[in-house]
């Protein structure tokens, strides 16, 4: 697949799908097959980068699949290119007629564009489907509209899976999904206090655009950069209301009956189930006895995940 590039660099022409396609759950899926299923021409994304609403009204928007996490998800979806569109305040005031012609038409080449029902783009978010049907009218560019998709839940959509990682309710986000929920990150310098009590812990230094769920103690599977073996451990996500409250949220991990040196290493994290909120113990002590339960904790965890 080739890497994440601008429009300059596209491959093209395109059957092209644009959304933020940030989770890549079911109702994307949908619609990247409508874009896959059209074999003449390069099956392609295009997102904006950084997200609009950070750059017109300065929200910070954590995603739940950064670009580069994207790709091997996409690649398996069948797409060729992940185009990640600029966006600026100078584009925020591109017309939705002059961004169909100048960008999907002329810049991106697009043969056959695939939006979902509810697409608005353009200056104000004026522009919609009938937008693009009106463009390419005239034109050999076919348009595929793909319907939203709901369950008996209500309506598939990133907001729903943020939502239910918030609560750690990770059954039902694996479910929209259709995966695990991961995270990468690299092992930095810590204070030693975990080793110090018996339950060596690697801190991990996260992407701070990175969407985390809800804060407590999980049970969890790790994997080692350049290797496939997951490893059974538990993980702390939050303060560390014991050992010092003021401190920052941080993400710390413990290899169950592991010794391995990870510094410097980057981990991947998937949390499995949460045990337990965080605790301000009266000691260190207390702490320490804590661990070991959710250590059995996990590990019954675990030894389910494997029947």
């Amino acid at each position: 697949m080739i890497s994440l590039i601008s429009p300059s660099e596209v491959k093209s022409p395109t059957s092209i799908a644009i959304g933020s396609f940030d989770g890549l759950h079911a109702g994307h899926r949908k619609l990247i097959k409508s874009v896959v299923e059209d074999n003449l021409y390069t099956p392609t994304i295009a997102s904006f980068w950084p997200h609009p609403r950070e750059v017109l009204y300065k929200e910070t928007r954590l995603r739940l699949d950064l670009p580069e996490e994207k790709l091997p998800i996409l690649e398996d979806l069948g797409i060729e290119q992940l185009v990640l569109i600029p966006f600026d305040k100078e584009l925020s005031k591109l017309s939705a007629e002059r961004f169909v012609r100048d960008i999907l038409i002329n810049q991106l080449q697009a043969k056959n564009i695939s939006v979902g029902a509810n697409f608005k783009f353009g200056f104000k978010r004026r522009g919609d489907i009938n937008t693009i049907k009106n463009m390419i009218k005239d034109t050999d560019i076919k348009l595929k509209i793909t319907p939203i998709l709901e369950d008996k839940e209500g309506r598939i959509s990133s907001s729903r899976i943020r939502d239910l990682l918030e609560k750690s309710d990770l059954k039902n986000a694996f479910k929209i999904l259709n995966r695990p929920y991961s995270f990468n990150g690299k092992v930095v310098k810590g204070k030693g206090i975990g080793k110090s009590i018996g339950w060596p812990t690697a801190n991990l230094e996260i992407d701070g655009r990175k969407f985390l769920p809800g804060e407590g103690v999980y049970a969890a599977w790790t994997t080692i950069e350049n290797s496939n073996k997951k490893i059974e451990s538990i993980m702390n996500l939050g303060s560390q209301p014991t050992i010092n409250p003021l401190l920052p949220s941080a993400v710390e991990v413990h290899l169950i009956n592991k010794d391995i040196d990870l510094y410097g290493l980057n981990l991947s994290v998937v949390p499995v189930e949460k045990l337990r909120s965080q605790i301000k113990f009266n000691n260190i002590k207390q702490l320490a006895s804590q661990i070991k339960n959710d250590k059995e904790n996990a590990l019954g965890i675990f030894k389910n995940c494997k029947k």
